[in-house]
């Protein structure tokens, strides 16, 4: 299988975990599925007052310079110690 497959395979099973993840995994399988499938964060910082967006944006953002391969690498294995 293909690390396309697989990091495609790894999205479906992350809605399906036994128990929700704490936020700070979360934010992790967030920026990382971002990276792996978009590449680096573009675009301008959310405001102060949208306290999710912002941490969501800063969590992608820490990622900038990985890889997409290596994003849906870090994703898949993520997932999986998750279950």
């Amino acid at each position: 299988m293909s690390l396309k497959e697989q990091f495609d395979t790894a999205v479906a099973e992350s809605k399906q975990l036994p128990e929700k993840p704490d936020n700070m995994t979360l934010l992790r399988i967030y920026a990382l599925y971002k990276q792996g499938s978009v590449g680096d964060a573009e675009g301008e910082r959310p405001g102060m007052t949208d306290f999710v967006a912002r941490a969501k944006f800063d969590a992608w953002a820490m990622l900038k310079g990985t890889s997409q391969d290596e994003a849906q690498q870090l994703y898949i294995d993520l997932i999986e110690s998750l279950k």
